[in-house]
């Protein structure tokens, strides 16, 4: 099956859960209103549960229909990337999307490894327009990573540790360096490729992360607790069971976790979970964290309750050897932004 079918597929698989669920909140409300039940209450519940079990068996035959109908094509990247930071974790091919690295340029002894973040592909790296990062460092091949951002942070981190062992071996001239440059997730996702190693990792330099939330990210916080809220009364459940639909990536986004440990055989629902182990920075390699403030000030009472508007600064330089703070700007502005280049270029030519 190809995309395009397969996306259809799913639209209307959601459509018959979204209409299972407008049928849960109308039950819950009839239970409180049918005070005593009676043959009232046994007309109406079974009147409301035949319809809406109509409404999702119609969904589920015009499900079939249309994907039958829908021309054999892909969906663009941005779309499927989109779609996979919702529900990674739960797609399979073709919208489930595998870990690919591509380099550009001339094969030269020192590699800058770009990893995206949530939602993105390496197409974010133009953000704003104009040359990416990659395109105007000078002495270095730029390679672009794309990755399912909806799994789990660990996953992604051992598939991106292993698919650079590959080019290391493969690389038609030797690797003197590496640095690893991270937006948002992807930041997360480097540390954590890090921590699984190989014989890549004694290449690594700098690591860099633009806008990672390393201690989390409030609004992830809040989607979980909102989750919790939603689901103590039958009359919202149903939202709550939508918002714990959301892919293990998010989820890993709100403590920042790095490794498996945080979440094998745990509650990812729990109101309460249990810290995220502390993992060590890459021995050897310079980490630098660059944070962004929507005020020019980092202190300034705004900036330490909304951030780069997703990720608070303190969060973004958490144990950095190296920080940078850009402030008057946002989390997706650090994708190609001025002063985060020229900051970068030095560092990396230090090296």
């Amino acid at each position: 099956m190809t995309q395009l079918r397969a996306l259809t597929r799913l639209a209307f698989d959601e459509l018959a859960l979204a209409a299972g669920g407008v049928g849960e909140v109308h039950k819950a409300i009839a239970d409180r209103a049918f005070v005593g039940g009676g043959p009232p209450k046994l007309l109406h519940d079974g009147i409301s549960g035949a319809v809406y079990a109509g409404v999702r068996g119609g969904a589920a035959l015009a499900g079939l229909a249309a994907t039958a109908l829908v021309p054999e094509r892909s969906v663009p990247p941005s779309p499927l990337a989109i779609l996979n930071g919702l529900r990674g974790d739960a797609l399979e091919p073709p919208l489930a999307i595998p870990m690919t690295l591509r380099a550009s340029g001339e094969p030269m002894p020192r590699l800058a490894v770009f990893v995206h973040g949530l939602f993105e592909t390496e197409h974010a790296w133009r953000y704003g327009g104009g040359p990416t990062y990659g395109e105007r460092l000078e002495g270095f091949t730029p390679i672009w990573v794309r990755y399912n951002s909806g799994l789990h942070i660990s996953e992604n981190g051992r598939t991106l540790a292993a698919e650079l062992e590959e080019l290391v071996a493969s690389w038609p001239v030797e690797v003197e360096q590496i640095a690893l440059v991270g937006h948002s997730m992807g930041g997360l996702v480097a540390r954590s490729a890090c921590h699984v190693g190989g014989d890549w990792a004694r290449h690594v330099t700098h690591v860099v992360s633009l806008g990672s939330p390393h201690t989390g990210a409030p609004l992830e916080s809040a989607v979980h607790y909102a989750a919790a809220a939603l689901g103590a009364v039958p009359e919202t459940r149903p939202f709550s069971g939508f918002l714990r639909r959301r892919s293990a990536g998010i989820r890993d986004l709100r403590r920042g976790s790095l490794v498996d440990e945080d979440w094998r055989d745990r509650d990812p629902d729990a109101l309460r979970a249990a810290a995220c182990r502390e993992v060590p920075l890459l021995d050897g390699a310079t980490h630098c964290f660059v944070a962004a403030t929507v005020t020019r000030e980092a202190r300034h009472p705004v900036a330490r309750v909304i951030g780069d508007w997703l990720v608070l600064e303190a969060s973004a330089s958490h144990r950095a050897q190296e920080t940078l703070h850009v402030g008057g700007t946002h989390h997706l502005a650090l994708l190609n932004h001025p002063t985060v280049y020229e900051w970068l270029s030095r560092a990396l030519r230090s090296a």
